[in-house]
C-alpha cells in the first residue's frame, strides 16, 4: 500500500469528502488496479456514472450467478450501450455449481442458514475473490442506513478480509432519496424492480420486493434476522 493512501485511511481524511471527489480520488490513486463491484442496483448505477466522469473506461465488475432476475440482465446491457464501457462479468465455477445442486438440491438456501451460505459462497464469495484477486482496491456501493450489519461501514478502510486490499465505499452517507434522486437528475438507466418496491435486489428466489414500514434489506433472505443478511461480500475479517 502506498504510503500517501495509508496515511489517508490513519487520518480519516476522506470521511468529510463528497462522494464524487472520493471517486476521483480512487481512480488517480490506483488506475486500472481499481474497480467498482456492481451489482447493479441504483447504488451502482450512480457510482458508475461518476466514474465515467473520471475516466471513459472505468473498471467495472459483475458477479453473475446464473439466479438474477431478467430485469438486472437489462440494465447491464443498458449501462453497457449508454456509457460504452465492457463490464467484467464473474461467473460461479461450473463445478462447484454442479455439485452442490445435485447435493442439496436448486432451491437449497430456504432450508438453512447453512445452504444459503453454501450457495452465496460458490455463487458469489468465490467470483468475488478471484475478481479481487488482480487488485489493489474495489469501489462500492455500501451505504450506512441500509442495515444494521453495515451503520459502521467508513468511506475508506482496509479489507483485512480480502488480503488488505483497499475498500472504498463513496455513498457510505448517502439515503436512499439522495441515489434516486442523482440517478433521475443525470437520467441513468437503473433496475426498474426499484419502481415495483425493491431497493435491493440480488438474486430471484432470495429477493421479494419490501411492504411499507419494513426494513431496506428486508426483502433480501426474509426469511432470516436481520444480523444475519450478508452474504459473505462484505464480512469483516475475524481478530485473533
Amino acid at each position: 500500500m502506498k504510503p500517501e493512501v495509508k496515511r489517508v485511511i490513519e487520518q480519516g481524511s476522506l470521511e468529510g469528502k463528497e462522494a464524487q471527489d472520493i471517486v476521483r480520488w480512487a481512480i488517480e490513486q490506483f488506475g486500472d488496479r481499481v474497480a467498482l463491484a456492481s451489482s447493479f442496483g441504483a447504488e451502482d448505477v450512480v457510482l458508475i456514472h461518476m466514474m465515467t466522469q473520471v475516466t471513459p473506461k472505468p473498471r467495472i465488475f459483475t458477479l453473475d450467478t446464473g439466479r438474477l432476475n431478467p430485469e438486472t440482465y437489462d440494465v447491464m446491457d443498458k449501462i453497457r450501450q449508454r456509457y460504452q464501457i465492457p463490464l467484467e462479468v464473474m461467473f460461479p465455477k461450473t463445478d462447484s455449481v454442479e455439485q452442490m445442486v445435485r447435493e442439496k438440491g436448486l432451491n437449497l438456501f430456504y432450508h438453512s442458514i447453512e445452504n444459503r451460505k453454501l450457495c452465496c459462497g460458490i455463487r458469489k464469495v468465490e467470483p468475488l475473490n478471484r475478481a479481487l484477486s488482480s487488485l489493489d482496491a474495489w469501489i462500492t456501493g455500501l451505504r450506512r442506513d441500509q442495515v444494521v450489519t453495515r451503520a459502521a461501514v467508513k468511506k475508506i478502510e482496509v479489507d483485512d478480509a480480502h488480503g488488505g486490499i483497499v475498500k472504498i465505499n463513496p455513498l457510505a452517507e448517502w439515503t436512499w432519496e439522495q441515489v434516486m434522486d442523482y440517478v433521475k437528475a443525470n437520467q441513468i438507466p437503473y433496475n426498474v424492480l426499484h419502481d415495483q418496491g425493491y431497493p435491493s435486489i440480488g438474486c430471484a428466489p432470495c429477493t421479494r420486493a419490501i411492504k411499507p414500514g419494513e426494513d431496506f434489506r428486508a426483502g433480501r433472505w426474509w426469511w432470516e434476522r436481520p444480523e444475519q443478511k450478508e452474504c459473505g461480500l462484505h464480512v469483516k475479517a475475524p481478530s485473533h
